[in-house]
């Protein structure tokens, strides 16, 4: 007896219309973040390539905070070290989102943005290196090309207005949480210093008692907030990266709404902390983070310096051959096929687009050279450019496909017997077509009613005067 055929399953196919809904709200979140961040990298630039320079360095290293406490710190390692724990606060919610309700809850589907997302990060890794390794530079830099920031990149796609397809847009939020999760793992491991025992068992007995008051239902922001806070100090203090916090924090909230819930608690809360992130906490990082020199000395050193030419050919070269072969390699072991609406060089345009790295490509650059100010300065500039040679490419890919992802994205909009639901869902449905056969015999029906009138009132007009 024959086996029974099974239908191969699409890449990019149709996503369900609740994940599309989420994908799009979400995308829309990002999308103003990533322009708020915009404007926050280009007022740093701004602010530290002009005669008040000056007044730049002086803000970025003023120091404030409770020393007895081991907290003070300076204005730029408080938007390092704090406001992006809010950052990756959200980032932690996405994934447990991701993990329960999205596409990372099926191991099939979840294999295409993991394996993407890893050979993503290996690959820029592996050119830093390979780029290091020939020229004599220092390896300390490895993971710096590694990071995508997806609300950079989301700020280029409605800068350049192209509409991309929600199933390239879904895959590249959720490459982005694979990604921040790996990130702040490298962090955590090869980017922590000395660690204080006592400092990280209070913390991590902090997190158990948050967890515990989640579990037993306890509410108010001002239960939380105060936990929160010292939990993310005894972080600091304990000599791993104070943004592990947000994370952890972020994956024990419940993200899947119970019986009478509209939603869920993670949904609720990442709804009330996502404004705070996009909107202040990491544009101020970037305000702090991204002013650097670009004169023409310092464009020149990015590209003759081994540690930054490997870290603008990670981003540029790394990224999306890691991106770009990690999925074609995906397909082609499991057998799927890509969807017919789709072409490979979409998917190398969108792995272009991932090599913007902003946000967390400049912490890696912190603190993996923070005893060296000269090339952490360097660094910024190579991610800065590096990210900025990614978008020049990543437009002309996609602009050149642009009228293709516009007729895409106008199928998957329209919605002619205005139900709510966008009709290309509702094709299999035999009560939709019963529907559409209505309305289009009214429109029939209405027309003859038209041309009947008319051509009444025409024998009127031929009649005798």
């Amino acid at each position: 007896m024959a086996a029974p055929r099974t239908t191969p399953r699409k890449v990019f196919g149709r996503i369900p219309l609740p994940e599309r809904n989420f994908v799009a709200d979400a995308l829309r979140a990002e999308t103003v973040g990533g322009v708020l961040l915009l404007i926050a990298a280009v007022a740093a630039l701004v602010w530290a390539n002009t005669p008040a320079r000056d007044s730049y360095a002086s803000v970025s290293h003023f120091h404030l905070g409770p020393a007895a406490l081991g907290l003070d710190l300076s204005v730029e390692h408080w938007a390092a070290d704090g406001l992006l724990a809010v950052f990756f606060f959200v980032a932690g919610i996405e994934l447990k989102r991701e993990l329960v309700a999205g596409e990372l809850r099926d191991p099939k589907a979840a294999l295409l943005p993991v394996a993407a997302a890893v050979c993503g990060m290996a690959v820029p890794a592996a050119v830093y290196a390979l780029t290091n390794v020939v020229g004599g530079g220092s390896l300390d830099g490895w993971a710096v090309p590694t990071a995508t920031d997806i609300a950079f990149a989301l700020a280029v796609l409605a800068v350049i207005g192209t509409s991309l397809p929600s199933a390239l847009r879904a895959f590249l939020l959720t490459l982005a949480v694979v990604d921040d999760l790996l990130a702040i793992l490298i962090i955590a491991v090869f980017f922590s210093d000395s660690i204080s025992l006592p400092a990280l068992g209070g913390a991590v007995a902090g997190l158990g008692v948050f967890w515990l008051l989640l579990r037993k239902g306890v509410r108010g922001w001002y239960v939380y907030v105060p936990l929160a806070l010292v939990i993310w100090g005894l972080m600091y203090n304990s000599g791993i990266h104070a943004t592990v916090a947000g994370v952890a924090m972020g994956l024990m909230l419940r993200c899947h709404p119970r019986e009478g819930e509209e939603h869920s608690p993670g949904e609720h809360i990442e709804h009330l902390v996502r404004p705070l992130s996009a909107g202040l906490a990491v544009p101020l990082f970037a305000l702090f983070s991204a002013g650097v020199s670009v004169s023409g000395g310092a464009i020149g050193h990015v590209f003759t310096r081994p540690e930054t030419l490997g870290v603008v050919l990670g981003l540029v070269v790394g990224k999306a051959v890691g991106i770009f072969g990690g999925t074609w390699l995906t397909a082609r072991f499991t057998r799927a096929s890509l969807s017919e609406d789709l072409a490979w060089a979409d998917v190398a345009a969108v792995a272009t687009l991932a090599g913007i790295g902003f946000t967390v490509s400049l912490l890696i650059g912190e603190l993996a050279f923070a005893g060296d100010t000269d090339l952490t300065d360097e660094t910024k500039a190579a991610v800065l450019t590096g990210s900025l040679i990614a978008t020049v490419l990543a437009t002309v890919l996609l602009k050149i496909r642009n009228a293709k992802y516009r007729a895409l994205y106008e199928a998957e909009e329209r919605d002619e017997d205005h139900d709510g639901i966008p009709d290309i869902y509702e094709q299999d449905d035999p009560a939709y077509h019963l529907r559409m056969a209505e309305i289009y015999e009214r429109k029939a029906a209405a027309h003859r009613r038209l041309a009947e009138v008319a051509g009444g009132a025409s024998e009127q007009n031929d009649g005798p005067a």
